[in-house]
């Protein structure tokens, strides 16, 4: 059985660009953010709960109305963690059949909300992806084209991030200062070495 890794981090830490390394090693990667989206749209069964919570607005011709449920969700803790209560099990068990179907030696999930969700529990390891708050911030306000003020607010919702680094297995650091690939390339080996371990250990037990 494939070894399960979750890689995690802040709004800006760069956990995709991570994942893109990983990926260009050949290691399978679950976007979990593309795969919501996917879900949202896709499974009837999911959509069905949606429309219970939100209401009929929730899609246009069959397609989620993004700007409907962000209004709903944004500045409302209440019925953001009603969202996530109906998204996040369904994009879990869609990760988990995912993580199912690898052949690779490891798989892995990249996800914003791997803690927050309770994802952690499937899996066997996590990554984590640092980078100093001033600089996540710099990342944000390039890339999203909005103001410190609205990237602040927007960390200001997440989980304390030295809370989420110390619950994580690894720490990958996005500082600039250090090279990001060779740290990865590490961890691959690590991660590989574990894979074998595991694959050993559930042979033995069988």
């Amino acid at each position: 059985m494939v070894l399960k890794v979750g890689i995690t981090g802040g709004i800006g830490s760069g956990k995709s660009t991570v994942a893109k390394i990983f990926g260009l090693l050949g290691i399978p990667v679950f976007y979990a953010d593309d795969a919501a989206k996917k879900l949202m749209n896709e499974d009837e069964h999911l959509k069905a709960k949606i429309i219970g919570a939100f209401g009929t607005d929730s899609y246009r011709n069959g397609t989620l109305n993004r700007p409907f449920i962000a209004e709903k969700v944004f500045n409302n803790p209440a019925q953001l963690t009603l969202l996530n209560s109906i998204v996040h099990p369904a994009t879990i068990a869609n990760a988990d059949k995912w993580m199912q179907q690898q052949t690779a030696p490891y798989a892995i999930k990249e996800a914003a909300l791997i803690f927050e969700s309770g994802a952690e529990k499937w899996l066997d390891k996590v990554i984590g992806v640092f980078a100093p708050a001033p600089l996540r911030i710099q990342r944000v306000m390039q890339r999203d084209g909005i103001t410190e003020q609205e990237v602040t607010a927007r960390l200001n919702k997440q989980m304390n991030e030295d809370d989420k680094m110390h619950l994580c297995d690894y720490i990958i650091n996005n500082d600039e200062q250090e090279l990001l690939i060779p740290q990865v390339l590490k961890l691959d080996a690590i991660l590989r070495e574990e894979a074998g371990s595991k694959s050993k250990r559930l042979k033995a037990e069988s």
